[in-house]
């Protein structure tokens, strides 16, 4: 009968979980603390570990690192009544098979453990053994959602942090693509590695081309010298290739041939270069649909798919509007000096109620320029502008279709007239220079009210 240890503090945890264990056919033993779990796990050899984190003389983390240390396969469920972003990580950094809250979803845990089991006999069966120490890195919570979404999220980074498996970040424009990249780069093996970043729609072909392999003198006419494209500049690192579904079919069958034989040559050179970096490809279009249309080639699209995260749009995970706003005024007040830390009424309620197309770069946007347009340290209802679903402003301008030149020219004249036409705060609040702005209001032939 397969066997089940589980460490808990709290005593009606431990009978809660011992009866329905029991009842679905497993085998049971409860430890108040971790001394008394680490002696029943010497004398029982479970089959499976169910622990909390926060136990009186040790941290459930420990407990599961020195069980590991003998036995690397032995799968641990952590259960806690505080999750966040760091701890979840640590825990799949460190081994765990599954992170669960408290109060605990019964049906949940059975197919966790059900599944865990799985895996233990399948990886016994291929004598793979996870490594035997594994390093705990700091990581600062700049992934804000407690959502279901996005503690799968946090999950699937602690997985892949410490190995260099390829990785395929989906999900819509303003989602965070490229910060999942950078958490997985910087908690993991590649953290004192460099981040490389490349933007596959920004360039041209030939100039993709070359900034990914580099190049030799003399490859083309403005090749004066050899230069090293971003897989040789990575060394052991991460390249991280943004908006992957744009690249040509061409640099597409470039790119499998370096995943297939891990290396590649310059353009215009003829030695073999060894690949050391680890790719991890983004994109905002669905890439299945896009191979059944002919537009990406499906053997590459298996080879950056290995390990998928995909990230939810802000508009299905409403519930993390709140520590967004909260995280994301606390940066905003940082870069550009104010104070503005309190919420007014009605003002969450219209944040939450807000579909948010562009997710949160969306929401940073509109909470940078309603900083700026604040007078005080109150976020008030006044001092945010939404966009409507077709692109309109909301209390701002009539909805009905705009040119792009229509809808610029109004939200500068917008900004300009909340800002009493400060030039330097109104460039704060759009994001552009000075040269930029006044150039915009001569061509608008943008002019103060009397």
């Amino acid at each position: 009968m397969t066997k089940i240890l589980i460490i808990d503090d709290d005593e009606s945890t431990r009978e809660t979980l011992r009866m329905y264990l029991a009842e679905v056919g497993y085998s049971t033993f409860a430890a108040a603390n971790g001394a008394e779990g680490l002696d029943l796990w010497k004398r029982e050899s479970p089959d499976l570990i169910v622990s909390d984190v926060n136990l009186p003389d040790a941290n459930g983390l420990e407990i599961m690192a020195r069980m590991k240390e003998s036995d690397p396969n032995m799968p641990v469920i952590i259960i806690t009544a505080f999750d966040d972003m760091k701890s979840t990580i640590a825990a799949m950094q460190k081994g765990a098979y599954d992170y669960l809250e408290k109060p605990i979803d019964i049906n949940r845990l059975k197919i966790s453990i059900q599944r865990a089991l799985e895996n233990r006999l399948m990886s016994e069966r291929l004598a793979a053994f996870l490594p035997d120490e594994i390093a705990d890195h700091e990581l600062n919570d700049t992934l804000i959602g407690k959502s279901t979404g996005m503690r799968e999220i946090y999950k699937k980074i602690g997985q892949t942090t410490n190995t260099r498996v390829t990785v395929l970040v989906q999900g819509e424009s303003g989602t965070g693509k490229e910060l999942i990249a950078k958490i997985i780069h910087y908690s993991g093996v590649t953290k004192n590695q460099p981040f490389v970043a490349v933007n596959c729609s920004a360039l041209t072909e030939t100039l993709l081309e070359s900034e990914l392999f580099g190049h030799v003198r003399g490859a083309f006419t403005d090749a004066i010298r050899d230069k090293k494209g971003k897989f040789e500049l990575a060394g052991e690192g991460t390249v991280f290739l943004d908006e992957i579904s744009e690249m040509s079919e061409s640099l597409q069958v470039k790119l499998l041939r370096v995943l297939q034989e891990l290396e590649f040559e310059r353009v215009g050179g003829e030695t073999s270069i060894p690949v050391r970096a680890r790719i991890i490809a983004a994109t905002n279009r669905n890439l299945e649909e896009l191979v059944r249309t002919g537009r990406f080639r499906e053997d590459l699209y298996y080879r950056l798919s290995v390990f998928t995260i995909h990230i939810p749009p802000l508009r299905e995970r409403k519930d993390d509007v709140e520590a967004l706003v909260v995280h994301l005024l606390n940066k905003i007040n940082l870069k550009i000096h104010r104070s503005v830390r309190k919420i007014g009424d009605g003002v969450m309620d219209m944040l939450k109620n807000h579909d948010w197309r562009g997710n949160v770069r969306e929401l940073e946007n509109a909470l940078t320029q309603a900083v700026v347009l604040s007078r005080g340290d109150v976020l008030e209802k006044e001092t945010i502008i939404l966009r409507s679903n077709d692109g309109a402003f909301k209390n701002q301008l009539e909805v009905g279709i705009w040119t792009l030149e229509e809808v610029e020219k109004s939200y500068i004249k917008i900004i300009l007239d909340k800002m009493d036409w400060n030039i330097a705060r109104s460039c704060v609040s759009l994001g552009i220079s000075k040269p930029t702005i006044y150039r915009k209001i001569q061509a608008y032939g943008l002019k103060r009210d009397a």
